[in-house]
């Protein structure tokens, strides 16, 4: 059964505008492959300063995406946000 979820990401800069399109593009489809889930929304808050350093990036692209998934392919999806080498941080929740 698939339930509501927000899945808040920061990619590293790029100066590049096309390399955050495809990050935003592929963490998409890694929701919607083989329908595990769809994505209902997504926000892009854009270029913000963070609040301490990560892998020495002072700045980030912020995204929010809101998506039903189904909690039994939750992992994987943590598993590809992890291992991407320009998705910096990464929030997965389930909203009240």
């Amino acid at each position: 059964m698939k339930k509501a979820y927000e899945l808040t990401f920061i990619v590293r800069l790029d100066p590049n505008e096309e390399v955050i399109n495809d990050m935003v593009n592929q963490v998409k489809n890694w929701v919607e492959t083989n329908e595990l889930g769809t994505v209902t929304k997504i926000d892009r808050w854009g270029r913000r300063k963070m609040a301490y350093e990560i892998d020495k990036q002072r700045e980030g692209y912020y995204v929010l995406m809101l998506a039903d998934i189904d909690a039994a392919n939750l992992a994987e999806l943590e598993r590809n946000l992890r291992l991407a080498p320009t998705v910096l941080r990464h929030l997965l929740i389930r909203p009240d």
